[in-house]
Formats: C-alpha cells, structure tokens, sequence
C-alpha cells in the first residue's frame, strides 16, 4: 500500500469516527434533556415528542453524512 492510500484509509476512519462520537454525544444529550423536561412537565409530552425526534434526526443525519464522506474519500483513491 502507497502512503497516499494509507492516509486515505486514515481520513475515512476519522470521518465516521468523529462524525459517530459526536453524534452519539449530542443524541445522548438531547435525550438527557427530553427526559428531565418530561420529569419536570408530565403534561407536555405531546408538545415536546416533535421537536426532540427532529432534533435526534437531525444528530442521527451528522453520522450519516461521516459515513458518506468516508465512502467518498475510500473511493477517491481509485
């Protein structure tokens, strides 16, 4: 293997790799705030399911978007 296919596999690594980190980071804390406003306003829960699953798939399309970029910089190569 070239070095410029070494570091083209090291790219794509950290492109999910961080993409997925931080993206299970900011689900585990708009989760963490979905929960705590639940406990604090049972009656809410309605008003608070659209706007926290927007914002978990918007966190979820980050990662996704990681794994694209990886799959684009892998194929780069050829």
């Amino acid at each position: 293997m070239t070095e410029k296919m070494t570091l083209l596999h090291v790219g794509a690594g950290l492109a999910i790799g961080l993409a997925g980190i931080g993206s299970g980071i900011w689900i585990g804390l708009i989760g963490q705030a979905w929960l705590n406003s639940l406990w604090r306003n049972p009656d809410g829960s309605k008003a608070f399911f659209v706007p926290a699953i927007l914002a978990l798939a918007l966190c979820e399309s980050v990662a996704i978007y990681g794994f694209v970029i990886a799959f684009m910089v892998l194929n780069s190569a050829s």
